[in-house]
């Protein structure tokens, strides 16, 4: 994922957790262009399954109506490499369908990072009201 960023024409700042003291926590915060965070959960499978612990697919439940992320590489053999990105709000579907749960964006290798930092970090809110435009709200103290 560092190196994706890096490829990405984002200013983005990526921030490896590495936390013990609290499990579930994601692998991954990025802070955007606004100074707004962003979670990400780094997984990696060579099958179908996607290994979410207990405490993950809570941490994601408790934080699904935020900028929370499921980032899954998928690597098998004779095939092209793919990633899946699922909303936290999918934790629990992730978990129990692994590949078969329906992603918020799928993509092949090589991989476009604009348009996956585009769904984890967009410069219009996926969070915000109807007016959906972050930039302005921020420009207008809203």
């Amino acid at each position: 994922m560092k190196e994706g960023i890096s490829k990405s024409s984002r200013k983005l700042t990526m921030t490896r957790l590495e936390t013990w003291a609290t499990p579930g926590v994601p692998d991954v915060v990025i802070q955007d262009e606004l100074g707004l965070f962003h979670f990400v959960e780094l997984k990696h499978t060579g099958g179908k399954a996607i290994e979410l612990s207990p405490h993950q697919v809570t941490w994601m439940d408790l934080h699904k109506n935020g900028s929370a992320w499921i980032l899954v590489r998928q690597s098998k053999a004779k095939q092209t490499d793919t990633v899946r990105v699922y909303h936290a709000s999918k934790a629990i579907d992730v978990r129990m369908e692994g590949t078969d749960c329906s992603p918020d964006l799928f993509v092949e290798a090589p991989y476009n990072w604009d348009e996956i930092m585009g769904l984890i970090c967009p410069i219009r809110s996926h969070i915000r009201g109807e007016s959906n435009n972050l930039t302005e709200e921020l420009r207008h103290g809203v």
